[in-house]
């Protein structure tokens, strides 16, 4: 079992490792945005498309670069105990709170994956079902019988009005990184529980 969680650590941590710091470098993108928003209401007609597309790049900033976060430890946390602690108490403690973050990490996906079916027109109750289907239908006719398996693609209310599916999309896949992260963290701590090393 230990090589196996240490195969799983080394993965999922270098994956998100490395995309959390590409990731860093999206506060830049954000910033130009702002910028061109500041600069284009001043000396031209304003932009209608820049709140929307720095809203959406401060969601991926933030969710696509929260497993790096978990990895890292940056979150935040009580030290007021904690620091004073063994290193098997904080093994311990940790174990237990990364189970919490486990299960808000579920639920966060399970309400992406209902929001993201939504935005591809599924107005239903089961989501699994409409990717399977769409998956299937992808699978044996392409992307054109894939295509009649959407149905109303949601679209924002304002004046710009894009597509939301990408930025629903790109939450789903930083919930999940998020999840495989917290499950490297608390197999990190039964590594430490069981006296080992990685």
């Amino acid at each position: 079992m230990l090589k196996a969680a240490r195969c799983y650590i080394h993965v999922v941590d270098g994956f998100n490792r490395g995309l959390g710091k590409i990731i860093m470098w999206g506060i830049f993108v954000m910033a130009g945005i702002l910028l061109w928003s500041s600069v284009s209401k001043t000396f031209f007609n304003p932009s209608l498309w820049t709140l929307e597309v720095a809203q959406f790049a401060m969601v991926t900033y933030y969710v696509l670069g929260g497993p790096y976060s978990v990895q890292l430890g940056s979150n935040v946390r009580m030290d007021l105990f904690y620091a004073e602690w063994s290193v098997q108490k904080k093994a311990w403690f940790d174990a237990f709170t990364v189970l919490l973050l486990m299960f808000y990490l579920g639920v966060l996906l399970y309400g992406a994956l209902n929001s993201t079916a939504y935005s591809l027109g599924y107005f239903g109750k089961e989501p699994f079902a409409f990717y399977w289907d769409l998956i299937t239908a992808f699978v044996t006719g392409g992307p054109e019988a894939a295509g009649e398996k959407l149905g109303y693609i949601e679209r924002s209310p304002t004046a710009w009005r894009p597509y939301l599916w990408p930025v629903k999309f790109v939450m789903v896949f930083g919930f999940f990184l998020m999840l495989l992260q917290a499950l490297s963290e608390f197999l990190k701590d039964v590594v430490v529980l069981r006296g080992e090393t990685l």
